[in-house]
């Protein structure tokens, strides 16, 4: 059974990948600083409490497991927060990563899929975005993650690491089967407030915008199944021993819901309305974000299973109801 090292293993898309991980085979090794993880995320494997800058820590956990490869999630994830605390973002995303990668040098680990965003290409020229869109980040979260994708292509030139930097475009829904599902403190993404709402009537939902460019004035964007995700994440590794090249790939179903949309579909899926609120555009939110993935179709074998919004909504609203 191969190691796997999973930092932030106890968030949001880490867990379910764990998850993914044990179902094909594999032994997840959890680790993660539990800033924003949850220690009941983890089932599939041991965790490990301690945090990637830690030198240590990370030669302790590697020298216990001897992992043969590594998926890297750890990474503060706030586009708001990094704009007002940009140090923060760059010293845990960018220099604990660099931590993480001496780390796998020094012992020999060879592979590593990371955790990367959408947020890399910044406001698109062209939609779909495909990997060879200009990379030109709006924000510290999105040029921490630039930064790391430099990094780990500097490592395969001078070191021969093998590397997947797998670019998601806007995580959605829940484990199907109940097991895991997102609990952010605070939380920011648009199905789970939207969710609230419905559930409790309270916070009111913020829509941020309703004169965009769009049919319906609000911003559009391509919600990705965390299953989906996890999925692909275990498709890289075994790309990578096969000897794939190392290389960026989108995530996202290639096609795009607007905020209005998103609401509907909760209305429908719940029976329940969402009050809401427009307030002012947030600055920096393009009109329009879907993702071109047709090369993780063609190079990972990978395509989404839940290419439908109402049922990434389902599992969301069946986690919040029996994890209220």
């Amino acid at each position: 059974m191969t190691q796997i090292l999973v930092t932030g293993g106890a968030g949001y898309i880490g867990s379910q990948t764990c998850k993914a991980l044990a179902a094909a085979g594999h032994a997840p090794v959890a680790v993660d600083n539990l800033v924003y993880g949850h220690p009941w995320a983890v089932r599939w494997g041991p965790l490990e409490v301690g945090d990637i800058s830690d030198r240590d820590f990370l030669d302790a956990v590697i020298e216990k497991y001897k992992p043969e490869a590594v998926i890297h999630f750890a990474a503060y994830a706030y586009v708001g927060e990094s704009t007002r605390d940009p140090g923060r973002y760059y010293r845990n995303n960018v220099a604990g990563t660099l931590t993480l990668l001496e780390a796998m040098r020094d012992q020999g680990i060879p592979h590593i899929i990371f955790s990367s965003t959408c947020a890399t290409y910044g406001n698109p020229e062209t939609t779909p975005i495909a990997e060879d869109h200009p990379q030109r980040p709006i924000n510290p979260y999105g040029a921490s993650k630039l930064m790391v994708e430099r990094m780990l292509a500097d490592f395969q030139a001078a070191h021969g690491l093998g590397w997947i930097a797998l670019r998601y475009f806007n995580a959605a829904g829940a484990d199907p089967d109940g097991e895991v599902g997102e609990a952010h403190d605070p939380e920011t993404h648009l199905i789970p407030l939207a969710l609230q709402a419905a559930l409790s009537g309270e916070p009111v939902l913020k829509v941020f915008g309703d004169d965009y460019p769009t049919p319906d004035g609000s911003c559009i964007r391509d919600y990705i199944h965390i299953s989906d995700l996890a999925d692909a994440h275990v498709r890289s590794l075994g790309y990578l021993r096969d000897g794939g090249e190392s290389g960026a790939f989108n995530l996202g179903t290639g096609k795009g819901a607007s905020v209005f949309e998103v609401i509907d579909c909760i209305e429908r899926v719940s029976g329940r309305s969402v009050p809401r609120e427009i307030v002012e555009r947030r600055a920096g939110d393009p009109p329009v974000l879907y993702a071109d993935a047709q090369k993780a179709q063609r190079l990972l074998g990978w395509s989404p299973r839940y290419t439908e919004l109402s049922e990434t909504v389902t599992h969301a609203w069946r986690w919040l109801q029996s994890h209220q």
